[in-house]
Parts: C-alpha cells; sequence; structure tokens
C-alpha cells in the first residue's frame, strides 16, 4: 500500500494570534484578515478583513494588531 507523504495540514504549526502588536505581510497574504490564515482561531476573535492595499497598514478593531505591507510604495 502507497501511503502518500504530503504533510498533514492538521498538525501544522499555527502561530498564536494576538501575540504580536505589529505584523508585516506581503501582496501574498491580501486579502488580509485578522486573524490571518495559520493562526490558532480558538482563542482569537471573529475573522475580520482589513483594507491595507491603499495605505499600506491597517489595524485590527478587535485586537488593534498593526499590519505593515512590505514593499508597499505610496502612489505619488
Amino acid at each position: 500500500m502507497l501511503l502518500s507523504m504530503r504533510p498533514d495540514p492538521s498538525k501544522a504549526q499555527l502561530i498564536s494570534p494576538n501575540e504580536e502588536n505589529r505584523y508585516e505581510v506581503t501582496h501574498d497574504d491580501v486579502p488580509l484578515s485578522c486573524p490571518m490564515p495559520g493562526m490558532h482561531l480558538w482563542n482569537s476573535h471573529p475573522r475580520v478583513y482589513l483594507p491595507i492595499e491603499a495605505s499600506g497598514t491597517a489595524k485590527c478593531p478587535y485586537c488593534g494588531a498593526v499590519y505593515v505591507l512590505k514593499g508597499f510604495a505610496a502612489a505619488a
């Protein structure tokens, strides 16, 4: 019997939400939500989507975490 060698997503290392006050994110993280995918959800607030594309920064209204978009260049 051949078993799949793909990693089990249920055993992935998850990030604890609301641990940091500031997170740097990339365009790959857009659309941005807090908590982000890959964070534990059981001990966090409801997921909220944050508009980060226009200003390069966003602040979560629930936990106050600030997200900064790496490589953001404001339009001139």
